[in-house]
C-alpha cells in the first residue's frame, strides 16, 4: 500500500511539475479540467446522484469556458460567494448534519458543494495567473497544516475533534498544525527569495497580527475542508470518494482541505 502510495504521488508530481515548466497556460489549464472533471464525478458519487459522469461532464464544460474565455480573471465576487457558502452552509453542517440522501435538502446542498468546488478551481487559475510561486505558497499552508496536524495528533492527541465525523482528527493534532503553519509562515519573511508569497506579503500589508489571524483563519479553512469531506462519506458509506488515485483514494481525498482555502486566499490577496 506504501508503494502504491509513493509511486501515484511521484507520478503526480511529475506531471504536474511538466505541466508548469511547459510554461504553457493552455498545459496547465487542461490539467486543472482534468482534476476538476474527477473532483466533480466523485462529488456527485457522495451526494447519490445517478447521473454523475453526465453532471461532470457539463460542470467541467462550464470550467473550460471560464478559463479559456480569460472570465475568470475577474472572479473574485465568485471567490467571495465561495467563502460565504463555507460560511453560512457548509460549516454549519458540521454541527447540525447533512440532509437525507433522498430528497430537495440533498439536490440543494449537491449544487451548493458544486459551487464550492467550482470557485475552488477558479481560485487556482486566478493564483497561478499571478505567479506559480504564489500559488504554491497557498497551497502549502494547507499540506503543512496536514503534515503538522498528522505528526501532532499521533504523539499529543487525546481530545477528539469531530469523533462522530472523523475519529482519528484531534484537537492536538488540530492546534499542532496551525502552529506548524505559523512557524514556517514566520521564516519566510526573512528569506527574501519568497517574498512574492502569502505569508510575505500578508506580513508586509498588515504586519506580524495580520499575518498570524491571516495564516490561523487559512489553517482553519482547510481543517473545515477535511471535516465536511469526510462527513460526505460518513453518510454514504464510503472509505474514499474514489480509487481514482491508487493508494491515496480520489481527487477529493487530496484536495478536500484547498476547496475553501484557496478562495479564501483570493480574497485576501484582494483585500492586500
Amino acid at each position: 500500500m506504501l508503494k502504491t502510495r509513493i509511486i501515484t504521488a511521484v507520478i503526480l508530481l511529475a506531471v504536474l511539475l511538466l505541466a508548469i515548466l511547459s510554461g504553457s497556460f493552455y498545459v496547465f489549464a487542461g490539467l486543472v479540467v482534468l482534476f476538476f472533471a474527477g473532483a466533480a464525478w466523485e462529488a456527485l458519487r457522495l451526494f447519490g446522484n445517478r447521473y454523475a459522469v453526465i453532471g461532470a461532464l457539463a460542470w467541467s464544460a462550464a470550467l473550460v469556458w471560464v478559463i479559456f474565455s480569460g472570465s475568470f480573471r475577474q472572479s473574485v465576487l465568485l471567490c467571495g460567494l465561495c467563502v460565504a457558502i463555507w460560511v453560512v452552509r457548509l460549516v454549519p453542517a458540521l454541527a447540525i448534519g447533512l440532509p437525507p440522501l433522498q430528497g430537495l435538502g440533498n439536490r440543494l446542498l449537491t449544487g451548493i458543494y458544486g459551487v464550492a468546488i467550482f470557485g475552488a478551481f477558479i481560485a487556482l487559475m486566478m493564483l497561478y495567473q499571478r505567479s506559480v510561486l504564489y500559488m504554491f505558497s497557498v497551497m502549502a499552508i494547507v499540506w503543512i497544516a496536514d503534515i503538522g496536524a498528522y505528526f501532532c495528533g499521533k504523539a499529543f492527541g487525546k481530545r477528539k475533534l469531530a469523533p462522530s465525523i472523523s475519529p482519528g482528527k484531534s484537537w492536538e493534532g488540530a492546534i499542532g498544525g496551525c502552529v506548524a503553519v505559523l512557524a514556517i509562515g514566520v521564516l519566510t519573511v526573512f528569506v527574501p527569495a519568497l517574498h512574492d508569497t502569502f505569508a510575505v506579503q500578508l506580513q508586509g500589508k498588515w504586519g506580524w497580527p495580520g499575518l498570524f489571524a491571516g495564516l490561523i483563519v487559512m489553517a482553519a479553512a482547510s481543517v473545515v475542508g477535511d471535516l465536511f469531506e469526510s462527513q460526505l462519506k460518513r453518510r454514504a458509506g464510503m472509505k474514499d470518494s474514489s480509487n481514482l488515485l491508487p493508494g491515496h483514494g480520489g481527487v477529493l481525498d487530496r484536495i478536500d482541505a484547498l476547496i475553501p482555502t484557496l478562495p479564501l486566499a483570493v480574497l485576501i490577496a484582494y483585500w492586500m
